[in-house]
């Protein structure tokens, strides 16, 4: 009993903020120069960071930068919300070249980085064989320090229908260049799937088992890259969402390459901005380049986006030659 109780104590010291045993002040009397001593660095507080688009008009350099800032940084992983390749090709030669080359711009970051797919990086049939070859599981889930991860696959579609809409992509980006009236009038312009996405029934019922299976979680993360949680009824949210009820959850989505918060549930849906890839030549709000640096501590997930033009070295300056790249639709070498 007595070896049962030590344990305890110790387990629960494990949860305990850090307070002033790891404090060694000077000895000095009376008054201090501090507030308190109850500093805030629970053992069981971490942070992540998220990156965004980088393709769909990539832009030279400026996913370097964001690296090179993770560097600095130091969380205690990384995640994306995908679109991490150009792909829409099914020439397996070149994709596996555009996958090693963005494997390679990770070089020297110490976090772990979760691969999460947009569709760019599964376009088709072809690009799905070559990710679960390369990365395995299109749709998983992990656990770090008591909070669960819910990684989708916004691109889950039948294979007839995944097919079509590859043909109806690969025409419209055709026309686009060459005449971009007639590509408005495409139906891929106007295809639900290709704004919004879709969640297979399989994968639905994967999350379901996987938040029952976890009651105790204290928070939830979902990561994805379209925003499915826009559809409504079949091929959307619905069966997940009502899983998560009454469970504090946060989501993420990116594909839009606008900021963007909303919420919905009582739970905070965020929309990334891009970590590289274009933007729309207009004025709408939310055209930055930036890292979401997220803080996990008791009392829940506390969100900061680092904009990639404020993040400086220990020099004053913007890593990775940033200072001479466009990152904020307003910024410095940005020309209208």
């Amino acid at each position: 009993m007595r070896r049962w109780i030590l344990g305890l104590a110790a387990a629960l010291a494990t949860l305990a903020p850090a307070t002033a045993a790891d404090f060694q002040p000077a000895p000095l009397k009376g008054p201090t120069p501090w507030t308190n001593t109850r500093f805030d660095d629970a053992p069981g507080d971490f942070t992540f960071a998220v990156v965004t688009d980088l393709e769909s008009g990539y832009r030279t350099g400026v996913f370097d930068v964001a690296v090179a800032d993770l560097k600095l940084l130091r969380p205690a992983f990384v995640i994306t919300v995908g679109d991490q390749i150009d792909g829409g090709t099914e020439d397996e030669a070149r994709l596996e070249r555009e996958w090693t080359e963005f494997d390679a711009r990770l070089a020297g970051l110490k976090a772990p980085y979760f691969h999460v797919g947009g569709n760019h990086d599964l376009t088709n049939l072809t690009q799905r064989k070559v990710w679960e070859r390369r990365y395995g599981a299109r749709y998983y889930h992990f656990s770090y320090k008591g909070v669960l991860f819910l990684v989708l696959d916004t691109e889950d579609y039948a294979p007839a229908r995944f097919a079509e809409i590859y043909r109806m992509r690969a025409e419209y980006l055709a026309a686009r260049d060459a005449d971009p009236a007639r590509a408005r009038t495409l139906p891929y312009a106007s295809l639900m799937e290709a704004k919004v996405g879709e969640v297979g029934e399989a994968q639905s019922a994967y999350f379901e088992k996987v938040v029952a299976a976890n009651p105790k979680a204290r928070h939830v993360v979902l990561l994805m890259h379209k925003p499915v949680w826009r559809r409504e009824g079949a091929g959307g949210l619905d069966r997940i969402e009502a899983a998560l009820k009454g469970r504090p959850y946060t989501l993420l989505n990116g594909h839009v390459h606008r900021y963007s918060y909303a919420q919905k549930n009582g739970a905070d849906h965020i929309t990334l901005g891009t970590t590289g890839g274009e933007w729309a030549d207009n004025d709408t709000p939310g055209a930055f380049d930036h890292i979401m640096w997220v803080t996990v501590t008791a009392d829940g997930p506390s969100i900061a986006n680092l904009r990639l033009d404020g993040v400086l070295d220990k020099t004053g300056k913007i890593p990775a030659g940033g200072d001479k790249l466009c990152l904020s639709l307003r910024g410095p070498n940005c020309s209208k």
